[in-house]
């Protein structure tokens, strides 16, 4: 198992007029719960789906048993990975206002924008205290580490590059997916299935992620693992022709979505995927969350295979929280945590959220053939970092890519795309 990160350099957002009115609301609405309560703990997320609300809530049910005192305030504001969360918790920081804890993913996120502007504070003595220094990996610990000192709880780890399946609709129009799928094979399956008056391949990019998230899983699909981390350390090249490649490969994908997609969510989409109104949806494995939701069973109802041609790569995405320095109740944050890392707490999430946990020792007997069959893929897969969930490159190049993507899915100009790109890397400093 192997993991690698590209370079990085700081960065600040910028908030728009909307983020300060979300920031005055979301202030206002904590004040008036912190005066119903002697203690209050608040947490920051973007967690708000049927199955993401679940997970969290098992959480906070289990800080509830042990400390029924403290009011919990759930922070959550909607938006897919963060798009709208994001910029109002930058103000709240630069504000002086922080949150006791929030949302963010290891690697360079947390460490480039919260960890370097002393917005987080170390957790070495909870590390310590719970023995997490031995059942987190190292892999992961070095993603939220800085002066060998952790930042981050780390709650969950998700497999990206995925691509799900409505299995009884593909069984009715004679199709079967085997344990690994090329992108040939795929685009003919897409053509077979138009041919038959289906919607191909599913997708909610209302935030423009999501469809980031079907390029990342074409990238690594196509050039591969090495070929992929080489674009976060400058050997390889946007304009590479194997890129290229990849591009006109993704640009191909596009052609077989819902028409629907730029209205949809990425959970409204998994509700097509559910309802046979489209057949298969790449994504990472937070659907399956919304598949328990729906009391859907693993290969009976869906099935799973990796995105085309990354079956021996993790394009992994993990999220974790901080305890903020200066949190207003730094006491009930640190036990928030504590809970946070807990076994039984992490399988519970889990199990709702859809992934897998980050400790080592969680019990596999309570998991299901989908997350089965993930820890296997993480314990043996080539582990690789994503750009689109802030772990691979700055987030002025994750803004860059997301804008990127926007005018692409519009216009296809593949050398257009290509080109911004490159100059994109350049200008965040990938590769010096």
């Amino acid at each position: 198992m192997a993991i690698a990160f590209g370079n990085s350099m700081n960065s600040t957002c910028a908030a728009p007029l909307w983020a300060l009115i979300a920031f005055v609301v979301a202030s206002c609405g904590a004040g008036s719960q912190n005066q119903s309560s002697e203690s209050t703990v608040e947490v920051f997320s973007w967690w708000t789906s049927g199955s993401e609300a679940a997970a969290l809530e098992t959480v906070f049910s289990a800080y509830r048993r042990t400390f029924p005192e403290t009011a919990v305030i759930n922070a959550s504001i909607a938006g897919g990975g963060g798009s709208a969360a994001r910029p109002v918790l930058q103000t709240r920081l630069v504000g002086g206002n922080p949150p006791d804890t929030w949302q963010t993913h290891p690697g360079t996120e947390v460490l480039e924008q919260y960890v370097a502007p002393g917005f987080a504070a170390p957790l070495t003595d909870l590390y310590e205290e719970e023995g997490w220094f031995e059942v987190f990996p190292d892999a992961l610990l070095n993603m939220v580490r800085a002066q060998g000192e952790p930042y981050l709880v780390i709650l969950n780890l998700h497999r990206s590059n995925t691509l799900w399946y409505n299995k009884p609709l593909l069984q009715q129009h004679g199709i079967e997916i085997g344990t690994a799928l090329t992108h040939e094979a795929l685009f003919a399956i897409a053509d077979d299935l138009q041919r038959q008056g289906v919607t191909p391949l599913c997708m909610g990019d209302s935030g423009i992620w999501a469809t980031g998230i079907m390029f990342e899983n074409t990238l690594v699909g196509v050039i591969g693992a090495e070929r992929y981390l080489g674009l976060w350390d400058g050997s390889t090249q946007f304009t590479d022709a194997d890129v290229r490649q990849a591009i006109a490969t993704y640009a191909r994908l596009l052609d077989y979505l819902n028409k629907d997609h730029a209205a949809l969510s990425w959970d409204q989409a998994v509700d097509k995927l559910i309802q046979g109104s489209c057949a298969m949806y790449s994504m990472g494995d937070w659907v399956y969350g919304e598949f328990v939701q729906a009391n859907l069973e693993d290969d009976v109802d869906f099935g799973w295979v990796a995105h085309p041609g990354s079956e021996g790569t993790y394009l992994l995405v993990s999220d974790g929280f901080t305890l903020a320095r200066g949190a207003p109740n730094p006491k009930e944050t640190r036990e928030m945590l504590r809970i946070m890392g807990q076994r039984v707490v992490q399988e519970d999430f889990n199990l709702q959220k859809g992934a897998i946990c980050a400790r080592t020792d969680c019990d596999r007997t309570r998991f299901g053939p989908y997350l089965n069959w993930a820890m296997d893929t993480y314990a043996s897969g080539v582990l690789v970092p994503t750009v689109i969930h802030g772990s691979a490159a700055p987030a002025a190049f994750q803004q860059a890519l997301n804008d990127a993507l926007t005018s692409f899915v519009v216009r296809r100009d593949e050398n257009a795309f290509a080109r911004t790109l490159a100059r994109e890397a350049a200008m965040a400093g990938i590769g010096d």
